[in-house]
């Protein structure tokens, strides 16, 4: 099989030695951003259980029956959990329902077909609905024989703390940026371009990597020329937020939150801003910017309009010259 990230390391040796001494634990719980590689850790770890043929570094050898009929998505001893469509508006729906929990329970309580473990991947598992997360918590309280449950999750803190506490978690660390940087350059991407786009993720080797495939950078390069020129009055807010509102708001804020914070770093440094501010006194300024944008991020989601989540944070962009 591939080999994983090198910053899956540490995480992949200590799964790998629970499976192989048959100490894996009944729950499992993957944490950490999107984009670290959780679900290639899972997959990896589900692949080596069922494997009849594993390597000396603990992976799935990739040619045995069961190799082949995972490969497939035909292994029968092998469940994954995700966002289903929902049968009432033809729409998929985002979050994971009890039915499905229901459905897993009665899956787990039959026999592996292949003799050995059974498991399931449960992914995003901090979006369970409250019905859902009751009824994956009866189940991880009365586990079946042979079965292990693999929670994967961007913000394990959603979870409820009944769920966490029955599940053995493993976080996964941030990668160091030479081997980042290395990973990338091994996708293809040129250096140049890998390391704009793992500084502009801010560290986020799976979101570089993305970004690398389109036109993302272009986009964090218009908003970081949109928050310039609104600091020097040359375009308004209601300008601004009718073009983010048009094109990938939620990206568009996500890089704006990390502008205001890169702003805030140079201030603090004696530098000047990259948008024509000058000095200390616009940093708690853009501290508290950075949070308004996150929390906007989050309002996106709601039923309140965008153009208006949009447009009230804009209008609170500090602006070159302002009196303090």
């Amino acid at each position: 099989m591939s080999p994983l990230a090198p910053w899956l390391a540490d995480a992949w040796r200590t799964l790998a030695g629970a499976l192989a001494g048959g100490r894996l634990h009944h729950g499992l719980l993957l944490a950490a951003p999107a984009g670290y590689g959780k679900r290639a850790l899972a997959d990896a770890l589900v692949a080596a259980a069922l494997c009849q043929d594993r390597g000396p570094d603990g992976h799935a050898c990739g040619r045995c029956r069961a190799c082949t009929l995972l490969a497939a998505g035909t292994h029968p001893d092998r469940v994954h959990i995700t966002f289903e469509v929902n049968p009432k508006t033809d729409k998929l729906r985002t979050e994971i329902v009890i039915e499905q929990i229901r459905d897993l329970s009665q899956r787990l309580a039959l026999s592996s077909q292949f003799g050995g473990l059974q498991l399931a991947i449960v992914e995003p598992a901090d979006r369970l609905n409250a019905a859902a997360a009751n009824a994956l918590l009866k189940t991880l309280e009365e586990p079946a024989a042979n079965t292990v449950i693999v929670l994967v999750a961007d913000e394990p803190a959603r979870l409820p703390a009944t769920i966490r506490s029955r599940c053995q978690r493993i976080d996964i660390r941030p990668p160091a940026p030479d081997e980042a940087l290395a990973w990338l350059r091994g996708q293809g991407i040129a250096a140049e371009r890998a390391a704009a786009a793992f500084e502009a993720s801010l560290g986020n080797p799976g979101r570089a990597l993305a970004w690398c495939a389109d036109d993302t950078l272009a986009v964090r390069s218009g908003c970081a020329d949109d928050l310039a020129a609104l600091a020097q009055g040359r375009r308004t807010a209601t300008e601004i937020a009718d073009r983010w509102v048009a094109d990938q708001p939620e990206t568009r804020l996500w890089f704006a939150a990390a502008l205001a914070r890169d702003e805030a770093q140079r201030l603090a440094r004696g530098e000047t801003g990259r948008f024509g501010l000058t000095t200390r006194d616009e940093i708690p300024k853009l501290a508290a910017w950075f949070g308004r944008a996150n929390a906007a991020r989050g309002l996106l989601a709601t039923t309140l309009r965008a153009d208006l989540v949009l447009l009230d944070l804009l209008r609170t962009w500090p602006v070159r010259g302002a009196p303090h």
